[in-house]
């Protein structure tokens, strides 16, 4: 049977209805209630004079040292118009085993907000049909929202035989190119770049007389390694985008910056004086993080929306050097003199590079914490991954970390986000062998939801990646409409594994850091009953589900696979170890399971029994490399058997 999308959005609605009615009846008898409002004001947080979101958090902290029943905060419905990022310490944390919950009110939507709304809409030109308003100076934004949907950012596609590149950019000898010379304002363009695995920005420093010259240290950072810029493993589409001038397609925009004026190009139907338009103003909504020796405990998030960020750091001269999955180049790094020609497939000067990349920034940030919930909320019009959980430090406005410990992601809804849906882990020293035991990411669930429409423009996310963690369950959640992966397990490509990878010696890695002896923190991952399909629509190298690295306890169990535009069913990449795939369904992909080996990387040591498939090729073989494959079943003509059906019934989001 194959399930719609709108029978997992009904099955949603029932799990967010109901989860936050599961707090025992005791405690709810007992708990003590507050009530928030986007317009209250006063100390009193009664529902008949209801406080700030503000007010109400300063109101949790007198009544939680001791706690002796639940904290419960009710928000109205509306709009909580942040002016700066919440944020929740071991001080607004449950004490004494009792919980501190923030959830919408009976039959409420409250959205937590990091945009200003921009109104007062005139047309600018009738004849291209573009709109303007005045929306002030002093920001800048990636990202524009309009009635629930990002927009497009003002672009046109170049052809990459049009173009010539060098050390400082680009030089175009092509009359269809003339036009860039021209630009009122060419500083304020950049190059988006799509290639296999990555896609890259680099920022325009300024065009004339056929030269593109860009920032730095973006272009350097941009330009060598694997699938770069000048020499993807795949070309896909090269844009260059924010621009005025480039306004000729329904749904996109560009801000003035100088003059402080909006321009939008309306969709059909849409009318400017009543469109929502959403500019974002803040590059995260919520922290939840203390320090190893006092975390954040004890909070839940239900029946909540967060909306509307934006992450700058791309509009810098860092530029995004995208490596895989919101990991990054930062700073300013040594390479070849010729890196050009001489790093194009890597190099070791680049391998200096992978022990330092950084992370995404998510809108939404747990770190240090423990017992922290997420339950029915809806994660929406966000400028970059949506729920970053104990993510490297670098990723986190609190300046810690890692530690996230038992922290619960449960029938949520992850759409029309810039980046990806849920990040686990950090990809740094301290995430796979941490220098402190309290920095593990252990405990983690992430179950029953909807996740479609993701990665919107970092296009090389999924929908969820744990890198480095212990005991993490991913189940029971659909997963659709992304142009990468649905879900990617660990990270490191074997190099942290004890002993290292010989091809990583062969490259000079370990010129940069230690080879270990000991095995990394990813271990015990169970992804289990999850439904993806029509995944992989956009970038390659990629697959329904795919591993990186040792992680050993690992199982990828009763999944079903479809229609992912004919990729991988699993792929387990280099260094990927000690996985168990059983029990899982593949409909209408690739190679259904994929192993990235070599002579001198340690992929291997794989067990895949009892699978179902439409398509009999794999390319594991059973006994070689410490194989085991059994029991797979080829099925024609649709001819599932009862086992299979059943996988297919039972995966996605429970009680559907």
């Amino acid at each position: 049977m194959i399930r719609t999308s709108l029978m997992a959005a009904v099955a949603l609605a029932t799990v967010t209805a109901t989860a936050p009615a599961q707090a025992t009846p005791a405690l709810a008898a007992q708990a003590t209630v507050l009530h928030a409002s986007p317009g209250g004001h006063g100390t009193a947080c009664s529902s008949v004079h209801p406080c700030s979101i503000g007010q109400a958090k300063a109101k949790v902290r007198t009544l939680n040292s001791p706690m002796r029943s639940d904290v419960v905060v009710q928000l109205a419905g509306g709009a909580y118009r942040l002016s700066a990022p919440l944020t929740f310490t071991r001080a607004d944390s449950g004490t004494n085993g009792h919980t501190v919950t923030w959830k919408a009110a009976p039959g409420a939507h409250p959205v937590l907000s990091g945009a200003r709304k921009a109104t007062g809409w005139t047309r600018q030109d009738r004849a291209k049909n573009i709109w303007k308003a005045k929306v002030g100076k002093g920001f800048d934004i990636r990202q524009l929202y309009v009635d629930g949907v990002q927009a497009t950012r003002a672009r046109t596609e170049l052809n990459r035989a049009d173009l010539t590149g060098d050390a400082g950019g680009y030089t175009f000898t092509s009359g269809a190119l003339s036009y860039l010379n021209s630009l009122a304002d060419p500083g304020r363009t950049e190059i988006d770049a799509l290639g296999s695995f990555t896609n890259r920005y680099s920022p325009v420093a300024g065009i004339s007389h056929g030269v593109i010259t860009m920032e730095q240290p973006a272009w350097n950072n941009n330009t060598f390694g694997y699938d770069t810029i000048g020499n993807p493993f795949r070309k896909g589409p090269l844009y260059i985008e924010n621009a005025y001038e480039f306004l000729d397609t329904a749904g996109e925009w560009y801000l003035n910056t100088r003059t402080g004026t909006l321009y939008y190009k309306p969709l059909p139907g849409q009318k400017m004086s009543t469109a929502d338009v959403e500019m974002p103003r803040l590059e995260s909504l919520l922290s939840v993080g203390g320090t190893y020796q006092a975390p954040a405990t004890h909070i839940t998030f239900s029946g909540l929306q967060f909306s509307h960020t934006s992450w700058l750091l791309p509009s810098t001269g860092q530029g995004y050097a995208d490596q895989q999955t919101g990991a990054f180049i930062s700073g300013d790094w040594e390479r070849p003199a010729d890196a050009l020609n001489s790093c194009q497939y890597g190099c070791r000067l680049f391998e200096a590079t992978r022990p330092n990349w950084h992370q995404m920034p998510a809108a939404v940030q747990v770190s240090a914490a423990s017992h922290i919930s997420f339950t029915g909320n809806r994660f929406t019009q966000l400028g970059q991954v949506a729920l970053g959980i104990g993510n490297d430090a670098n990723a986190h406005t609190t300046g810690v970390g890692l530690g996230a410990d038992t922290i619960s992601v449960t029938g949520n809804v992850f759409t029309q986000d810039a980046g990806g849906g849920v990040v686990v882990g950090g990809v740094q020293a301290d995430a796979h062998h941490p220098g402190d035991p309290r920095m593990t990411n252990r405990n983690i669930t992430i179950s029953d939801n909807v996740m479609h429409d993701l990665a919107l423009d970092y296009r090389d996310m999924t929908a969820v990646l744990v890198t480095y963690a212990t005991d993490v369950t991913v189940s029971h959640n659909e997963i659709y409409d992304m142009p990468y992966t649905g879900i990617a397990i660990g990270y490191g490509w074997g190099t942290n594994d004890p002993g290292g990878s010989q091809d990583y010696v062969n490259r000079g890695l370990y010129d940069f850091q230690p080879v270990y002896t000991t095995p990394t923190t990813l271990r015990n991952i169970e992804v289990t009953g999850n439904y993806l399909h029509d995944v992989m629509r956009t970038m390659d190298d990629g697959a329904c589900i795919y591993t990186l690295s040792a992680a050993p306890g690992t199982s990828i169990d009763r999944n079903y696979c479809a229609d992912n535009n004919g990729h991988y069913g699993i792929y387990h990449d280099e260094g990927s170890r000690d996985y168990t795939d059983s029990n899982n369904v593949f409909r209408n992909t690739g190679d259904w399971d994929h192993e990235n080996s070599n002579a001198t990387n340690n992929t291997g040591a794989l067990t895949v029994t009892d699978n179902w498939t439409s398509n009999g090729s794999i390319s594991l073989s059973n006994g070689r490399r410490g194989n085991v494959v059994t029991g797979t079943v080829v099925v024609t003509d649709g001819n599932w058997p009862l086992g299979a059906k059943q996988v297919m019934e039972n995966a996605g989001v429970h009680g559907r």
